[in-house]
């Protein structure tokens, strides 16, 4: 059965850290603006329409020597944020997520990965796995019910790809194992957009950009947001969004090239926590 979920383990830190913030601001000041919040926590899930594929290339010849192409399908991310102001309309932003897709499949052709010759009509069993971190340093500017923002900070990202499958060396047939592995730190800019219809009604807009050239994985991350926020209790509401990334990765490891096109948009549920 495929997976693509967020490992809950790596939110711990985030959680914890959520909830001790949460206790010192209870008894905090509201914010100057409806639209914001003094902390502000997300928990939920996004039901993700993805696509996601890597394709592998010898640096020497430039041809592809495989591709590994999990197709489209849907299924549920995992997701935490966390916004905290530290003045009347500056604070810092915090978002992580990770998604992975098994999947068996039978190969059509020979396919080669990190020197590898995977053997036609074998069983193969591969794993794709793309984690991502985002900090940022934001600045509110507006009035009581709308503020715009913009925020410079980093994003840690990371790839994960392997395969294990039959494969011939020398005449013989034996079961191998080959990975791909990599991460890197890139910078990152955000734009937001904020509006309070009442105390208990928001929207908001969120864009998001990474794009890092040299290094062992390079590329970009582009990502956006639509969302609502409904608060029938004063610290207790629920969210509702639509986000749309594109996720373009190039790594080299060795001899080979490899190439990420990830593509994710659907809606998003959040419980959501304001205080």
């Amino acid at each position: 059965m495929a997976s693509y979920r967020m490992p809950f383990p790596r939110l711990i830190p985030v959680l914890g850290l959520a909830a001790g913030l949460a206790s010192i601001a209870a008894p905090a000041v509201a914010a100057p603006s409806q639209a914001l919040d003094r902390v502000s926590i997300w928990l939920g899930g996004y039901r993700a329409d993805a696509d996601f594929d890597l394709t592998l290339r010898e640096e020497q010849s430039g041809l592809d020597s495989g591709r590994l192409d999990v197709g489209d399908f849907k299924d549920t991310v995992g997701r935490a944020r966390l916004d905290f102001l530290i003045m009347d309309s500056q604070g810092f932003s915090f978002d992580y997520y990770g998604l992975s897709r098994d999947r068996s499949l039978t190969l059509v052709e020979p396919f080669s990965f990190g020197g590898t010759d995977f053997d036609a009509n074998a069983a193969l069993d591969t794993r794709l796995q793309f984690d991502v971190g985002n900090a940022a340093y934001r600045w509110w500017f507006g009035g009581d019910q709308t503020v715009f923002g913009f925020g410079l900070g980093a994003a840690w990202y990371r790839i994960d790809a392997r395969v294990r499958g039959e494969a011939t060396f020398d005449g013989q047939t034996f079961t191998a194992t080959e990975r791909y592995k990599d991460d890197a730190v890139a910078p990152l800019v955000q734009l937001g957009w904020r509006h309070a219809f009442s105390d208990s009604v928001r929207t908001y807009i969120d864009i998001s950009g990474v794009k890092k050239n040299g290094g062992s994985l390079e590329g970009h991350i582009y990502n956006g947001s639509l969302g609502v926020e409904w608060f029938p209790w004063q610290n207790l509401g629920l969210g509702a969004e639509y986000s749309v990334s594109r996720i373009k990765l190039d790594g080299s490891e060795g001899s080979y090239d490899a190439i990420a096109d990830i593509k994710l948009h659907g809606p998003s549920a959040y419980l959501r926590l304001r205080f």
